[in-house]
């Protein structure tokens, strides 16, 4: 059997176990008739959000489909081929199917957690973790299946595959950059625009009914958090798949390129033994289910890796594909590269729990730093943030070093491939937590009992700091996939040319240094944009509506839904395109040209990751220096201290669940585009 039809067999046996979780989730019981009304205003809100996203992206699928064809056409000679279009739709596809499933599963688990809850906290795991396995499971089996297939359709087209597999990288990568910036625009307008009115200036508590933006606030969980982090996750995961697919291909080594789908194959296989561990966990302790699933699919990953390695690959001398110099490949110097990408992946996990969890000193740090106002909450905030760059940076750049050194630029891929092999454990612990989320809120609008509001605070809280692991996940796993993507440019630049004493090389750095930069800037402004128009329609309906405080009369949710869908599906255009024009720009104008495009993304990656990293860690300190003071820690709830604590988790919003994630998308998409294009800059 060839080795691809193993990675589609694996991932058709992913597909429906997520398929068999999503009906055992259906059949939990839903709970009290209020509960079930809530859940409905979210998940219709969601769905119809996502509806209207995907037309605006058919129409993106489209009109790229025709340029890629065009161009591919027109260029074939040059290395450019038309099938690139066919591989684009294909990985488009996927991803939205990806996302569409796993946030389907998302909106109808919320509700039933909060409903296990009543049974304890191990239920209540189970019911919202299995409901975010289906997202994890789809993500990471879609993935596999479209990879997979596209290799064995066109692997007769040795001189190609590459070209043509990048269409499905593109594909990807611009359907999970339009899901991340429009559901997170959408989830941080409403998030930003209830706690301004609702808990600073009305004083009244979290996801209370009467607050206007409160559905729209829990759609958005759903809609950011879930579809658009899987699609994130999903183009991070056959980015690296497909790079490492290239760099096999121009050695000539096609057991090494296979080997990438084989890795992911066995990371799948380990994460659903990771995901059973967890689901049927029957303790209190949520972070020791969390962690004992995640521990165990990487240590599985990597015994089922080492096996194969040694299995298939052979040991052969070939020449670098960068600097030419000769490079021994075997099997164990592969498997100690895509162990460096394993551990690279823990490592960054754990710092980003230790910097963002309330159960660590910096999070309490800025917590006590908001009782002396919302100043100092915000400073101790940016600090950790900062702070937090160091640990990852240094170890991406270790596991670069090391990898590079063992089987040169392959070992760099492999090792991203290795980051990202347990993708679907990973998933579904970051959808865990917005389903804790939206069980938590259900629990407060429906009145279903204190103790089950503070079960789901439990779950909820844990939820935050898995969210933040799997950002840090996709951020390192983005740093070392975008320079297996440049190692696959590099074949277009003369060697002589990568050098800083080329002027253009340094130009393409320094603009490529700027352009996350100013991306942020636009996702940002896009949130405080619609947040503000946000914050008047929640005004204007306590002012106008005077029963709503009183709980006599039931606010116009549906207005401030309409409101974050139509700021999300308009901001989100110009961040997107910008980030594909780009690098093209770049290329195409005289003065700079393909070396400096190369420049360029060795700019987008440093710059993009350190900012990616300090933006989603603070955030999510300040997020959880909130939650650490309403558990009743200095002053507790309504106190001036938790006042200014929820002027930081505003401010850290937009930059740790829309500038911030999307950087690492930007900066592979940037590069694919690179890379998709490279002959015509010549």
């Amino acid at each position: 059997m060839e080795y691809p039809w193993i990675g589609l067999i694996v991932g058709v046996l992913g597909v429906s176990l997520a398929g068999y979780f999503y009906y055992w989730v259906k059949r939990q019981e839903e709970g009290v008739e209020e509960a079930r009304r809530i859940a409905k205003y979210i998940r219709e809100g969601a769905q119809a959000f996502l509806r209207r996203e995907y037309k605006t992206l058919a129409v993106y699928l489209v009109v790229m489909f025709i340029v890629l064809f065009v161009v591919g056409y027109i260029f074939s000679k040059y290395g450019l081929d038309f099938r690139s279009s066919i591989t684009f739709i294909f990985g488009g596809i996927l991803s939205a199917i990806a996302g569409y499933f796993g946030m389907s599963a998302a909106t109808i688990a919320n509700v039933r957690t909060t409903t296990a809850l009543k049974e304890g906290i191990p239920k209540g795991l189970k019911v919202a973790f299995t409901g975010g396995a289906v997202m994890g499971l789809s993500v990471a089996s879609l993935g596999l299946i479209g990879v997979s297939t596209a290799y064995i359709v066109f692997s007769h087209e040795t001189q190609k595959l590459a070209a043509i597999l990048f269409g499905f990288s593109f594909g990807a990568s611009s359907i999970a950059l339009f899901a991340r910036v429009g559901g997170g625009i959408y989830t941080k307008a409403a998030d930003v625009g209830a706690d301004i009115v609702g808990k600073v200036e009305v004083g009244i508590p979290e996801d209370d009914p009467r607050n206007p933006a409160v559905i729209a606030d829990n759609v958005g969980d759903n809609v950011g958090d879930v579809a658009g982090m899987g699609a994130d996750l999903y183009e991070s995961y056959v980015g690296s798949i497909i790079a490492t697919i290239a760099i096999g291909i121009a050695l000539g080594l096609k057991e090494y390129a296979e080997y990438a789908i084989l890795v992911a194959s066995m990371g799948l296989i380990a994460s659903i033994v990771g995901i059973l561990i967890t689901a049927n966990y029957r303790g209190d302790n949520v972070f020791k289910a969390l962690n004992m699933g995640s521990i165990t699919s990487v240590v599985l990953t990597a015994v089922l890796s080492g096996i194969v390695a040694y299995l298939i690959l052979p040991k052969v001398a070939v020449s670098d594909i960068i600097t030419g110099s000769q490079i021994v490949m075997t099997w164990n110097r592969t498997f100690m590269s895509l162990i460096l990408g394993l551990v690279a992946g823990v490592v960054i996990g754990f710092v980003t729990q230790y910097y963002t969890s309330d159960q660590y000193r910096p999070t309490q740090e800025v917590a006590k730093a908001a009782t002396t106002g919302p100043a100092t909450d915000i400073l101790a905030g940016m600090s950790v943030g900062m702070m937090s760059t160091l640990i990852p940076m240094i170890t991406i750049a270790l596991a670069m070093i090391v990898s590079y050194k063992l089987v040169g630029i392959y070992g760099i891929s492999i090792a991203a491939v290795g980051m990202l092999s347990t993708l679907a454990m990973t998933m579904s612990m970051d959808a865990y937590g917005p389903i804790a989320d939206n069980a938590a809120g259900i629990a407060e609008m429906a009145r279903v009992g204190e103790d089950i509001r503070e079960r789901a605070e439990n779950l909820d809280a844990v939820g935050n700091t898995t969210a933040a692991i799997g950002k840090g996940f996709a951020i390192g796993s983005a740093a070392l996939t975008a320079l297996a993507f440049f190692a696959n440019y590099s074949k277009y630049i003369a060697s002589e040319n990568i050098a800083v004493t080329n002027p253009s090389i340094v130009a393409g750095v320094f603009l490529g240094a700027l352009m996350p930069f100013i991306f942020s800037s636009m996702a940002i402004r896009a949130v405080q944009r619609a947040a503000m128009e946000m914050v008047n329609e929640i005004r204007r309906q306590f002012r106008e509506i005077p029963g709503i405080l009183e709980g006599k009369e039931t606010p116009d949710y549906s207005r401030c839904v309409d409101i974050s869908t139509k700021a999300a599906l308009r901001e989100m255009i110009l961040p997107t395109v910008s980030a594909i024009l780009a690098p093209i720009l770049v290329g195409v104008i005289p003065a700079l040209g393909k070396e400096a495009v190369g420049g360029f993304i060795i700019g987008a990656t440093a710059s993009g990751f350190l900012l990616a990293v300090y933006m989603a860690n603070a955030g999510g300190s300040w997020d959880n220096a909130k939650k650490y003071i309403e558990k009743g820690n200095l002053g507790g709830k309504g106190s001036d201290t938790h006042k200014a604590s929820v002027v930081g988790d505003t401010v850290g919003d937009p930059l740790k669940d829309t500038a911030g994630p999307s950087l690492n998308i930007l900066i592979k998409l940037m590069s694919i585009v690179a890379l998709l294009f490279a002959p015509i800059f010549l």
